[in-house]
């Protein structure tokens, strides 16, 4: 049976770092509503396992293709046809800089807005979003628990890092009404009860910032 959400929420995104679970709620958001899912392919980028042995050499083409990809993506949300219903992403376009400051060079850094320029890239704002953390140390657990082979190499700092430049990311962002998850103990793949706990929260939002944690 499909879940319910209100007609005001179109276009919803799932973030959060490496190993939060944003893919997984992304998808599972979807079935459960009956919207479509609009996820990364990370698998898809070439230049990603070189990244995580050896990020001086691989950042940009990384990060590049990342920015094409996302850019190609969001493109989809300005079609009608496809943006009928409500629709679940993995990403946000604007986050794209995120990573691309934590992993160029100055030089790099300034090539990529370039790019960035040219591209335009843009998408409509987020009825909502949703905001998935979890503490470093299980960020780095889950990361290793998944098994992905490229991702053995991802440092426990970077995760570290990553984790932090979210926090202060979001504690900016003011473009969508936000709702901060603490992740930690929730499993919304093998719990639907966990779901349907989050799905009440999200129904229940009134103001533009709001947190949920199990038990609160």
């Amino acid at each position: 049976m499909n879940a319910r959400l209100p007609e005001k929420y179109r276009y919803i995104v799932v973030e959060g770092p490496v190993g939060a679970g944003k893919t997984s709620l992304a998808r599972v958001m979807g079935e459960r509503t009956g919207g479509m899912a609009l996820l990364e392919d990370p698998d898809a980028n070439p230049f990603l396992p070189g990244f995580y042995q050896d990020r001086m050499r691989y950042a940009l083409p990384a990060q590049l293709y990342f920015l094409f990809q996302r850019s190609a993506q969001v493109r989809k949300l300005s079609q009608p046809d496809l943006f009928a219903g409500l629709t679940v992403a993995d990403f946000m376009i604007d986050k794209d800089a995120l990573f691309a400051r934590l992993t160029l060079s100055d030089d790099e850094f300034a090539l990529y807005r370039q790019v960035w320029a040219q591209l335009k890239p843009q998408a409509p704002v987020p009825d909502l979003v949703i905001y998935l953390q979890a503490s470093p140390a299980t960020l780095v657990e889950r990361v290793r628990r998944r098994g992905v082979a490229y991702e053995r190499n991802i440092p426990d700092e970077y995760l570290v890092q990553l984790a932090e430049s979210y926090a202060r990311f979001f504690h900016q962002y003011d473009a969508a009404p936000v709702l901060t998850v603490n992740s930690e103990n929730l499993n919304f793949v093998d719990q639907p009860g966990d779901f349907d706990l989050l799905l009440q929260r999200v129904i229940a939002m009134r103001g533009p910032r709001e947190f949920f944690n199990l038990g609160s």
